[in-house]
């Protein structure tokens, strides 16, 4: 039953799924057609407010791209590519491999996004040179699988915002929110690490289950996979190589780094957010890779991985202009939407709605900036009246805007980029793990709202 469904999703999405710069730009035209009869807006409105959002997000994608990067630099250090060189030799099987995958990259996803999405790319092929027999689609697309747990974790977008004092939040919320929430209330709350929990053995389950008989693997030549190897380390022989090559520059930045962090997040109270999660990773890459002309190699290299998230977020932010633009009428397409969802919640079916609205504006605008900028103003405002705990709430949509990840093709570009693989050749697997992961995430959040 299991290999029917998943021949049959791997088909459909092999057949109907566009190259991710084109589903943007298919979204985009989407979002406008849309946003025409549904807001009453004008062509020209919809193009001014299309024009006006393309640059929106520029903060948000620089942080993004820091994530991934700084992520991305820390997983290629020495010491941690040797760490997952000897784990990768302990599965014995495909399906052991692919359960080892999955669970590797969940965890490390829900650690940082960044991070754990690379890590568990080059586990997968570091899995795929050693062991015959392995399906290497359905290898890379149990590493990108874990990211369905991303925005419940610690570097999730909307309970990071939650988290972060001042002002902002309480414009963002339209009052509804005036003082943090720790992440207590949300990424350390019970019934989220329990719907985490389920989620990975779900889909650790699942995705074990849908290898491939052997007549049917697609693997890959292990020599297609070797990475680059660094250049030799030369003797410095000038006063600038010197510096270039001094750990002991590198472990004061590094010692300068964590001071800030202790006194930040230990005496002065800063929350873990965002910003935070960039520095730890960045230090920790610095640390990591000894000196400082090799994390700059390391540097450069990880970001050719952030490319297409770079060149599609202004995509992504225009649909954004277009879903909270206003016209001449007054009606904002995003506030549509989650009206639409509040006008039949009641206080237990309330976080479901969130989630399924979140979702569906997570096919439009793969960002949690992007969902923040969206639903906080209404969202928030309406769960209070309805008597939601607000930690739940943004949960809500931090799982909604996680869950379509996977089979919106936006963040698997690095990954892919790293495989050297398509989107087509992973996105049937995730198909599967979309439908499995959500019946959980759904019923978990209606038993955290009773």
């Amino acid at each position: 039953m299991l290999t029917r469904l998943t021949n049959g999703s791997v088909k459909l999405i092999q057949r109907w799924m566009p190259e991710p710069f084109l589903f943007a730009i298919l979204l985009t035209f989407i979002a406008a057609l849309l946003a025409m009869p549904i807001c009453r807006q004008s062509p020209v409105e919809v193009v001014t407010n299309w024009g006006g959002g393309v640059w929106g997000l520029l903060d948000f994608a620089m942080q993004m791209a820091l994530v991934l990067v700084t992520g991305s630099a820390l997983a290629s250090a020495p010491m941690l590519k040797k760490a997952i060189a000897r784990l990768a030799s302990v599965p014995k099987t495909p399906m052991a491999a692919i359960a080892l995958v999955t669970s590797v990259s969940a965890v490390a996803c829900w650690l940082n996004w960044g991070f754990g999405l690379i890590v568990g790319v080059i586990f997968a092929k570091e899995i795929a040179r050693r062991l015959r027999g392995v399906d290497y689609r359905l290898l890379i697309a149990s590493a990108y699988s874990g990211f369905v747990v991303w925005h419940a974790g610690l570097s999730g977008s909307v309970p990071l915002k939650l988290a972060t004092p001042g002002p902002d939040l309480a414009n963002a919320t339209s009052n509804a929110i005036v003082e943090p929430l720790s992440i207590g209330h949300t990424i350390l709350h019970p019934f989220n690490i329990g719907i985490v929990v389920l989620v990975i053995i779900a889909i650790t389950v699942v995705n074990a289950l849908m290898h491939p008989k052997a007549d049917a693997v697609v693997s890959v030549d292990p020599a297609l996979l070797v990475d680059e190897e660094p250049p030799a380390r030369v003797k410095p022989t000038t006063p600038a190589e010197h510096l270039e090559n001094s750990r002991l520059l590198s472990l004061l930045v590094v010692l300068l780094g964590f001071g800030y962090l202790v006194i930040h997040l230990g005496f002065k109270g800063g929350s873990f957010d965002l910003g935070t999660v960039i520095m730890l990773f960045l230090f920790l890459g610095v640390l990591f890779h000894g000196t400082p002309v090799a994390y700059v190699r390391a540097f450069g290299k990880a970001a050719s991985g952030a490319a297409g998230i770079i060149l599609q977020f202004p995509f992504y932010a225009g649909i954004m202009g277009i879903i909270t633009g206003v016209g001449e009428s007054g009606i904002c397409f995003g506030t549509v939407i989650s009206q639409a969802c509040i006008d039949i919640s009641t206080p237990v079916t309330y976080p479901l709605l969130t989630f399924l609205c979140a979702a569906l504006l997570n096919m439009f605008v793969p960002s949690g900036g992007g969902h923040w900028a969206i639903q906080a103003p209404v969202m928030f405002t309406a769960g209070a009246q309805l008597g939601v705990d607000p930690g739940l709430t943004g949960m809500a949509i931090a799982w909604g805007d996680a869950w379509t990840n996977m089979i919106q093709p936006f963040w698997a570009l690095p990954a892919l980029a790293i495989a050297r693989l398509g989107a087509k050749d992973i996105m049937g697997f995730c198909l599967i793990d979309l439908f499995v992961s959500g019946v959980i995430i759904a019923g978990g959040l209606l038993v955290w709202a009773l």
